[in-house]
């Protein structure tokens, strides 16, 4: 869950001065293509819903999320976390050396998500525990949820133990053999200093967290080689946005981004595979300062020495686009991965990977994702029901561009107002009493038309989802239909067409000419015989999207 005081702060960077940006449109950003991603991962991520999982994948489901991801902090299993002494005897790589209460939760939640044929995305994030952090922690950061100067070899050791615990082997004394997790994420947000801290030193004249996290995704690489080799393990994991460098100033002892601040990601991604803002590799001291080969001779083996920088599954973001449009993130930094930005984020990676002769062609995964809304929240937030059109429109770009492997919701429900510095972030498909919000009926069934005034002779673009029906197919309940209907001014709902939604994605991607103007949805019935969706012979609509015919 984001720390939304701070995130708040460093996404409007009231403090920095932001580099003017590129004014880029959605086709430029992400094109259009033939090859639609019709398999594209349907993401939620919500920790406080998780707390009774048999109610939250039930829920999940029957608004068609597909994986749900999951952030597992170290100092959560870790045994004593808030020692600086490591455990006498302590057996890192064995997941038996755990307390067993501390992995309760996370077995139940896997376990859940199994018999709900709902996949896991396990993000094996930091929170280190004191005993496996550097020197100097500095006096804000002496909490548990934090990172400070993580030791790489034991964060290795922890991912080991996780990684054997869900390799779909191993059975927990006295309980049958825990399901297998076959998506793993490394790391959460090392761009942002609670995560991983400092993010620079000297003054923030270095930047220095890309160095560290260069070791500890070498560290989870290795370990998870050992138990899921051949399944999809990614990293990255970026916050958006980020401050720009700045020296010691009065509001900031360590400048900016200092020891908690943000990096920006594409500034980020160049330190870590070791150039300069010209591409040009690292050399000498400066390469020195920031963990990187010093000569051209070392250098050869910066691909052998960092193989997760080279072969993964993908690399992933999380773009969110603030109170901007998926096509126009309003403070437009060259060096932001906001949505807009997810295509020069790929420009990016692949033209880092070919400096060392490597062309992995990552796909990119969007992790979080989502639109806080006012109300509850406050302007400049939007409208929910802006939210609603927003998300929708993001995905549609997102499906039209096949290099994207996933579409993610954050939150289900909305923090309840006194839930602290989390109040704030209400991206919530629901408010935090449950109910509805207009985003809720958007992702379960989205509805976009790119046009939406046009003759009525022409055939025009009509996207979507039916998102939950893949689970219906997958309960062997056959393909499923939705229907296409039009309500003219002054009369009722008419059917125009009946159609098939794709099994794997619930997608449709349909040309219709409509007759006249009105009100157009989309309506699904859910089936009556399957009892996990919880909601027999419902029939569910789509937004309502108004069209203008001439």
């Amino acid at each position: 869950m984001p720390k939304f005081t701070l995130r708040a702060f460093l996404r409007r960077a009231t403090l920095v001065s932001l580099i003017g940006g590129l004014g880029l449109t959605g086709a430029a950003v992400l094109p259009a293509t033939a090859a639609a991603n019709t398999k594209q991962l349907a993401i939620i991520q919500d920790g406080s819903a998780l707390s009774d999982p048999g109610t939250a994948f039930t829920k999940f489901r029957s608004i068609g999320a597909n994986t749900v991801r999951v952030i597992v902090e170290w100092a959560q299993i870790a045994p004593r976390p808030l020692s600086s002494q490591k455990p006498k005897g302590f057996n890192a790589t064995d997941p038996n050396a755990y307390p067993a209460r501390n992995w309760i939760s996370l077995d139940n939640l896997v376990r859940a998500a199994t018999a709900a044929h709902v996949k896991v995305d396990l993000t094996v994030s930091g929170g280190a525990p004191l005993w496996a952090e550097g020197k100097g922690v500095p006096r804000q950061g002496k909490n548990v949820n934090f990172a400070w100067k993580p030791n790489a070899a034991a964060y290795g050791q922890f991912v080991q133990a996780i990684g054997q615990r869900y390799d779909g082997a191993f059975a927990p004394k006295g309980q049958s053999t825990l399901p297998a997790v076959k998506f793993w994420a490394i790391y959460n947000e090392p761009n942002f200093g609670e995560d991983l801290g400092p993010q620079a030193i000297d003054g923030s004249r270095i930047s220095y967290a890309p160095m560290m996290f260069r070791g500890l995704l070498n560290a989870g690489w290795k370990a998870l080689q050992q138990h899921h080799k051949h399944q999809t393990i990614i990293w990255g994991e970026f916050a958006a946005r980020g401050n720009t460098f700045h020296l010691p100033w009065n509001k900031a002892p360590q400048g900016l981004p200092g020891n908690y601040g943000q990096t920006k990601p594409l500034i980020f991604l160049r330190t870590l595979y070791c150039v300069d803002s010209s591409y040009r590799p690292l050399r000498g001291g400066a390469a020195r300062a920031v963990g990187c080969p010093t000569t051209n001779g070392a250098a050869r083996h910066f691909r052998a020495n960092n193989p997760a920088l080279f072969n993964a599954s993908g690399v992933s973001d999380h773009p969110y686009a603030d109170h901007s449009s998926p096509v126009r993130d309003g403070l437009n930094d060259p060096n932001f991965a906001a949505f807009p930005a997810l295509g020069k984020f790929g420009r990016e990676l692949d033209r880092l990977t070919g400096t060392y002769g490597a062309h992995p062609h990552f796909g990119i995964y969007n992790t979080e994702y989502g639109y806080i809304t006012h109300p509850p929240s406050h302007a400049p937030y939007v409208s929910q029901n802006t939210a609603a059109f927003y998300l929708n429109w993001a995905e549609y770009l997102s499906y039209k561009n096949p290099r994207i492997k996933s579409y993610m919701q954050y939150l289900l429900t909305d923090p309840p107002a006194n839930a602290g510095p989390y109040a704030g972030f209400a991206s919530g498909l629901e408010t935090a009493g449950g109910r509805p919000k207009p985003a809720f009926y958007a992702y379960r069934m989205p509805l976009y038309l790119p046009h939406t005034s046009f003759s009525h002779k022409n055939a025009v673009e009509v996207w979507g989802a039916v998102r939950p029906a893949p689970f219906a197919s997958l309960d062997g309940l056959g393909s499923q239909q939705a229907r296409l209907q039009l309500k003219p001014a002054h009369s009722g709902w008419k059917t125009l067409t009946t159609f098939k939604v794709n099994q794997a994605g619930g997608y449709y991607d349909l040309h219709v000419k409509f007759p006249q103007s009105g009100q157009v949805r989309v309506q699904w019935t859910f089936p009556v015989s399957d009892s996990l969706f919880d909601l027999h012979g419902f029939t569910a609509s789509s937004r309502l999207v108004n069209i203008k015919t001439h």
